[in-house]
C-alpha cells in the first residue's frame, strides 16, 4: 500500500454532473461552478477521469501527479483541470467517495448481521475485497499523541512513539464536511467494534484504529488481479485471527 499525504486546500469537491467555469471567463463569478448539466462527451470524460483517479491513487497513493491520471483516462491534462481546478479538489472528491462507501459498507454489516463477530468480519472482508483501504483519506490515516481534545482513534502509516494513542488529527485547511464524513465512518466502525468487544469475540485491546489499519494493510496493489485477490484474502484471514479474543 502506498498512502501519501497530499496538501489539501479548502476548495470544495466538484459535485457530480457539474462543470467548473474557467477562471478567465467573463461570465458570472470567476471560477464559480456552473449548474448546467454536462454534455454527453463531457460527462463521459468526467467518468473516465474519476475512474482513472481511483486506479492511479489506489496504486501510487495520493501523491501521484495529475498527468498520470490524465494518461490513464486517455484525456489531456487540460481536460482533467477543467473538471478539477487543482489536484486537491480531485483528491478530496475521491477520498470523500471512498469514505462514504466504507461507511455504507459498515452500516450494511451492522444492519444485516445479528452476530457481532460476523458483522465485523463481513465489513472487513467487503472493504478489503473492494480495495477500499488503498483510498482511505489522508486525514484518517494520521496519528497524533492523544490529548483531551481529540476523541476519534485512527491509524497511521508510520511507527508511533511508545505510549502514544492513535487519534484523528484534522488536516490544516480541511473543510468541515471532510471531517464530518470521517467522523461518520469512525462512529459506525466504532459500533461494530464495541458490539464485538462486548460479545467477547474481539480482543479487549483492539480499537477502531486497529480495524482501519487492517483495511489499509490487507489491500495490496499487485499487477495480477487474481494474485492480488488471493493475497488480500490470505492476509485478511491472518489478521482476523489476530483480532479475535482467546479463552484465558
Amino acid at each position: 500500500m502506498h498512502v501519501q499525504d497530499s496538501h489539501w486546500s479548502s476548495a470544495s469537491a466538484v459535485a457530480p454532473g457539474t462543470a467548473l467555469s474557467a477562471p478567465s471567463s467573463g461570465h458570472g463569478r470567476a471560477g464559480g461552478p456552473r449548474t448546467t448539466p454536462l454534455r454527453v462527451d463531457a460527462q463521459r470524460n468526467l467518468e473516465h477521469v474519476l475512474r482513472a483517479a481511483r486506479e492511479v491513487f489506489g496504486e501510487l497513493g495520493y501523491g501521484a501527479p495529475m498527468e498520470d491520471v490524465a494518461r490513464r483516462a486517455r484525456v489531456g491534462v487540460g481536460t482533467v483541470y477543467r473538471r478539477f481546478p487543482s489536484k486537491d479538489v480531485l483528491v478530496r472528491r475521491i477520498a470523500e467517495e471512498e469514505t462514504s462507501r466504507l461507511t455504507d459498507q459498515a452500516r450494511t454489516a451492522l444492519g444485516q448481521e445479528d452476530e457481532p463477530w460476523s458483522a465485523l468480519s463481513r465489513f472487513l472482508r467487503t472493504s478489503v475485497a473492494s480495495g477500499a483501504g488503498r483510498l482511505l483519506p489522508p486525514q484518517v490515516l494520521r496519528v497524533g499523541v492523544a490529548d483531551e481534545h481529540d476523541h476519534a482513534r485512527v491509524p497511521q502509516q508510520r511507527t508511533q512513539p511508545a505510549g502514544a494513542e492513535l487519534r484523528l488529527v484534522p488536516e490544516k485547511g480541511a473543510a468541515g464536511e471532510d471531517d464530518a464524513g470521517a467522523a461518520q465512518l469512525l462512529d459506525v466502525v466504532g459500533r461494530l467494534v464495541e458490539r464485538a468487544r462486548e460479545a467477547g469475540a474481539l480482543r479487549p485491546d483492539v480499537s477502531v484504529s486497529d480495524v482501519l489499519l487492517v483495511i489499509a494493510t490487507a489491500a495490496p496493489s499487485l499487477p495480477d488481479p487474481a494474485q492480488q485477490a488471493a493475497a488480500s484474502a490470505r492476509l485478511l484471514d491472518i489478521l482476523l485471527e489476530g483480532l479475535r479474543s482467546r479463552p484465558a
